[in-house]
């Protein structure tokens, strides 16, 4: 495999979590000592900062780079809502626990302030000092509440007065009217006021939540403006109107402000109706303790304070920003504009001669195993595998796992259609998948209705593998076809996540997915499975040994793992052995990495990298090189605790000589990224390769739409 030969330019050091002690050289390192791991929650920052990053790299187009900077906000978003949420409720109730970094949660949070501070800080930089003057070159402009010409304000009175003013509900804080409920991450103003209103009342304080059911950007009419894209914020009309909503009363002042909310669910084990418990724990989401307070920074200080005592916060949970405090909305920009020259070009996915030239996928898999490389190669075939075998009269079952999916897809349509002409249809639906909860209790009722029957999986493990069953009547036997995914079977994640797909009607892979979900759909004893690999009974075990004989190769041995994350300390452990030994390891991980790199001595062999581009990295591959005969594995999971230990998934082998060689020319690619790729540091912070001089660019996503895609990008 390709070794990196790229040079490498360091990010900000000033916005960097502080570097971490290198362990001493010797021999005898201790494995469990502490400063051999990172933090995850620091590595996860890290990850969500590779993302903004994005937004400076002009070989993005500009939307896109704005875009960016709102997937950093999403992400940020969901790392308060979860990871420090997480954090918070173990030093509420004394829970605190220490991973194998070493460090107690309070550390960890503080930590995470003073990182997340400044990354925020650079992030709206970044949207005022670069994006926004770079967007009103290309004519696309913001229009301040100050720029307004009569014309657009008079537009926009009437725009208050008949989209707003009708939903708006100002809420005056007095005895009777105390500090309202506010949902997680809605947008909110507190408005100062002076005067007394109607019935005498003199409170001096207001809060106005924005109405959610409207936009947050609305895009001015052509008629009103001299060209260009002009768009205006929900919250400056908010502001130039905010007197209409206190008639009589003088507005002193106007400030928004955003409270993000702990998300989680918790779910005991022992529930006798998990979607009625789901669908009660939902409703709290929207109301859970305060984690982060973000605030417009010219919001008096007294005000400030104001909110902090009302939601009991400190200032280490406190984010004044110059700019919107909901960034993510900005992703609207790229449908308020048309200007496709700022965005990606389109590309259409290949589909793979095999099946274009049989009119039946049943044809098509018994000539060979297909590999599919999403969103390179077009996710249609699994569709169209599934819509044939519901209209298959030879077809009489079909299984299938649902994580993401959505209740109005296709493949949902396809299950239900087969359910419907009398097949025997059955779907594993994982309510838990997190975000996506309120979705899949839709789509378990559509199924439902339609005659399907739907399972929960197993309470107390996510069923997180991607697998479908077909049972086909062929020539008086039957015949199993299965497709295995390292993604979800949701369409839209298909064109924006990188994932294999892989279709088979192998009898043993076939009779080992048929007794996965023989395992979730009923109950007794785990099955012994031949060629896959399934967590959580056999993978954590399978990939330790098979990282411990490519050790007992020394110098011979060849591993190269694709993760989303790694964090499992027995894993990382065998890696570490393994480097000792002399094998070569590079690692792809895309976000969270607790592993420490290139450490003489104890992993001076293993290189980490991550790829960040247009597509989101989502496969996952273990390949190991076997002295020249390599194995290789894709799977649903990645290297954490809860993928190998508490959730159900899937490995599934490789055989086929050239679909191996296939895997193994796309890991090639990724390890010879030269300007998409961050590599990992021994002290924790993150080079970004760059090409040597007079060498090539090669960004592995684009090398994958030139080599796969029929108009590549």
């Amino acid at each position: 495999m390709t070794t990196e030969n790229a040079q490498t330019a360091e990010i900000s050091d000033q916005s960097v979590p502080a570097p971490v002690d290198v362990p001493p050289v010797g021999e005898d390192i201790n494995l469990d000592a502490s400063e051999n791991y990172f933090n995850r929650e620091l590595s996860q920052l890290q990850f969500n900062y590779r993302v903004l990053k994005q937004a400076l790299d002009t070989t993005h187009p500009l939307i896109n780079r704005l875009i960016f900077c709102c997937i950093f906000s999403s992400n940020m978003d969901e790392f308060f809502e979860i990871r420090v949420a997480g954090l918070r409720q173990q030093m509420k109730y004394g829970r605190g626990t220490v991973g194998v970094d070493g460090m107690q949660p309070d550390q960890v949070l503080a930590e995470i302030s003073r990182v997340a501070h400044d990354y925020i800080h650079e992030q709206y930089d970044i949207i005022n000092n670069v994006l926004i003057p770079e967007l009103e070159k290309e004519n696309i402009h913001f229009v301040r509440r100050r720029e307004w010409t009569p014309a657009q304000a008079e537009w926009v009175r009437n725009y208050f007065e008949e989209e707003i003013l009708p939903v708006v509900s100002p809420i005056g804080l007095d005895p009777s009217h105390p500090f309202p409920r506010l949902v997680n991450k809605s947008l909110n103003f507190i408005v100062e006021l002076d005067g007394k209103d109607a019935f005498g009342r003199e409170t001096g304080m207001a809060i106005v939540p924005a109405p959610r059911s409207l936009p947050r950007l609305v895009r001015l009419p052509d008629d009103v403006c001299d060209g260009g894209d002009n768009l205006v914020f929900l919250s400056s009309m908010i502001h130039a109107h905010a007197d209409e909503l206190f008639p009589g009363m003088e507005v002193k002042g106007c400030y928004q402000f955003r409270l993000t909310r702990n998300a989680d669910l918790e779910l005991e084990d022992d529930l006798e109706d998990l979607a009625s418990a789901l669908r009660g724990e939902l409703l709290s989401r929207r109301f859970g303790d305060g984690v982060r307070l973000e605030v417009a920074d010219n919001c008096p200080e007294e005000l400030v304070q104001f909110l902090l005592r009302e939601f009991g916060l400190t200032e280490r949970d406190l984010y004044q920003v110059h700019g919107p405090v909901n960034l993510t909305r900005l992703m609207a920009v790229g449908s308020l504009v048309d200007r496709p020259d700022l965005t990606y070009s389109s590309f259409s996915p290949s589909i793979p001669r095999q099946i274009r030239s049989k009119e039946s996928m049943f044809d098509a898999i018994r000539k060979r195993p297909l590999l599919l490389l999403h969103p390179y190669e077009n996710f249609s075939p699994v569709v169209d595998l599934l819509r044939q075998a519901a209209k298959d009269p030879h077809v009489l079952a079909i299984r299938q796992t649902l994580y993401r999916t959505g209740a109005d897809s296709e493949i949902v349509e396809a299950l239900a259609d087969a359910a419907r002409r009398g097949k025997e249809v059955t779907a594993v639906i994982e309510l838990r998948a997190r975000f996506s909860e309120a979705e899949n209790l839709e789509l378990a009722s559509r199924l439902q209705e339609a005659g399907v029957i739907v399972v929960y999986g197993v309470v107390g493990y996510k069923t997180h593998a991607k697998m479908i069953l077909i049972v086909r009547r062929e020539e008086g036997r039957l015949r199993r076809y299965v497709h295995l995914g390292t993604g979800n079977y949701h369409a839209g994640n298909a064109r924006l996540y990188t994932d294999y797909s892989f279709l088979t009607c192998d009898e043993s892979i076939g009779d080992d997915v048929n007794k996965l979900f023989q395992q979730l759909t009923g109950m007794g004893k785990a099955l012994k499975i031949k060629k896959l690999f399934h967590a959580p009974f056999t993978l954590h075990n399978r990939l330790i040994s098979l990282i411990e004989r490519e050790a007992g190769l020394g110098e011979n041995g060849r591993i190269i793992f694709k993760f989303n994350a790694l964090t499992e300390p027995q894993v990382i452990k065998a890696l570490y052995r393994a480097s000792q030994a002399g094998a070569s390891i590079d690692l792809i991980i895309r976000g969270i990495c607790c592993l420490r790199p290139q450490v003489p001595g104890l992993s001076e062999n293993i290189r980490v990298r991550s790829i960040i581009g247009r597509f989101l990295e989502h496969t996952r591959v273990y390949y190991f090189g076997n002295n020249g005969k390599p194995d290789v594995y894709c799977s649903s999971a990645d290297g954490m605790e809860r993928n190998l230990l508490s959730r159900v998934e899937t490995a599934f082998p490789i055989e086929e000589p050239a679909l191996i060689e296939r895997v193994t020319e796309d890991l090639d690619t990724y390890l010879s990224d030269n300007c998409q790729s961050w590599v990992l540091q021994s002290d924790g912070s993150y080079l970004q390769n760059q090409p040597e001089e007079g060498e090539e660019r090669l960004a592995s996503q684009l090398v994958f739409l030139d080599r796969l895609t029929s108009k590549p990008n």
